[in-house]
């Protein structure tokens, strides 16, 4: 494998998890030295935290208050958001995550090894086999980040509407920021209901808190092309293979969407909140196009066959609910926000924002 390809690899995720540590040391190149079955049973081993982490920044941001902005009155802010990777995520058993018997541990008694929000510790090393129990490969499970943090950026503005609406867009246009980082580009939208403003009578007067209900998408899209050649000294395993791989590259999806309800209490420039809700999140990536990877040896020596979009990993990565606390801070024109979120991955998320009215 070229180490372009690797290096590749590397920043496209350390542009995502927002670190230049440990990750871009990583050979996660080598996970395709397997089957594609196994790859991509790897991948999702390794990267779990990240799906996982992402997922939760996605959904995390979007309202500090229950109040819904007056009519035509808006605010912009640009957010950050951390989420923590518990100690069971830190770290996987390779021997008990379904992989074919022609890719096994090298040492039998090292089995366990650091995903992507795991120690720096050296990874497990493990060998592929042929159908004939030959050797073919071997090859390191990546390092860990050490970190144990999983950022994510949330850019949106908010705009009042009638009747207690609020409208929020994030958006983000496609951006191409080379063939070694790849192109990003995030859309999603939101609306928050107050409820206390649609009942008429005394209920809305005496009620100490402000109460609004919320659903928010989030969608962020990511590619960067990619650069793998033919093993040396290997050749096709037969007449047919493919011998374009001027297509390859990385594709990934990553999709929330957060529901809550929002009960806020404003003291002069000050508004603590607490909400609770439900929130989803998917991821859709995967390396896309052709990749050749030894399969076999004969008297010559390897042979490979080429694989087309041999890792895809489709899958749900959080499902229930969390709670939030937090608090937003009006100085004028200027915005300070904070929270923490109770979940499965607990996270926290600060931003700055700029607005006009309450």
């Amino acid at each position: 494998m070229k180490r372009t390809f690797k290096t590749r690899i590397a920043l496209a995720f350390l542009f995502i998890l927002g670190t230049n540590q440990g990750f871009a040391q990583s050979d996660v190149s080598d996970l395709i030295k397997s089957s594609p079955e196994d790859a991509t049973k790897l991948a999702q081993a390794y990267l779990k935290p990240l799906f996982k982490g992402f997922g939760v920044g996605l959904n995390t941001g979007w309202n500090n208050s229950a109040h819904s902005k007056n009519l035509l009155r808006f605010d912009l802010r640009v957010g950050l958001t951390g989420a923590i990777v518990p100690q069971k995520d830190e770290t996987f058993d390779v021997t008990s995550i379904g992989l074919s018997n022609n890719v096994r541990p090298t040492s039998p008694g090292q089995v366990i090894t650091p995903t992507v929000g795991g120690p720096t510790d050296q990874g497990v090393q493990l060998s592929v086999y042929d159908s004939s129990n030959r050797q073919l490969e071997t090859f390191r499970m990546p390092q860990g980040t050490g970190i144990g943090l999983i950022p994510a950026p949330q850019l949106q503005g908010s705009i009042g509407l009638p009747r207690g609406l609020e409208f929020t867009l994030r958006a983000m246009p496609k951006v191409n920021l080379g063939n070694d980082i790849g192109a990003i580009g995030m859309f999603g939208g939101g609306l928050k209901v107050e409820v206390l403003p649609l009942i008429s009578g005394i209920i809305d007067k005496v009620t100490p808190l402000d109460i609004a209900v919320a659903v928010g998408y989030t969608q962020f899209n990511y590619s960067v092309p990619l650069e793998v050649n033919a093993p040396s000294g290997a050749r096709p395993a037969s007449a047919s293979q493919p011998s374009d791989f001027s297509n390859q590259k990385i594709e990934a999806q990553f999709s929330g969407i957060n529901t809550e309800v929002i009960f806020s209490k404003r003291v002069l420039v000050f508004t603590p909140f607490v909400s609770f809700g439900y929130n989803t999140a998917k991821t859709d990536a995967g390396l896309k196009g052709n990749y050749p990877i030894v399969s076999g040896a004969d008297l010559l020596g390897p042979t490979y066959t080429v694989f087309t979009n041999p890792v895809n990993i489709k899958q749900t990565d959080i499902n229930g609910f969390r709670t939030n606390l937090g608090f937003q801070l009006n100085l004028a024109f200027f915005r300070i926000y904070g929270s923490y979120s109770m979940a499965e991955y607990n996270a926290f998320n600060g931003g700055i924002g700029f607005g006009l009215g309450k």
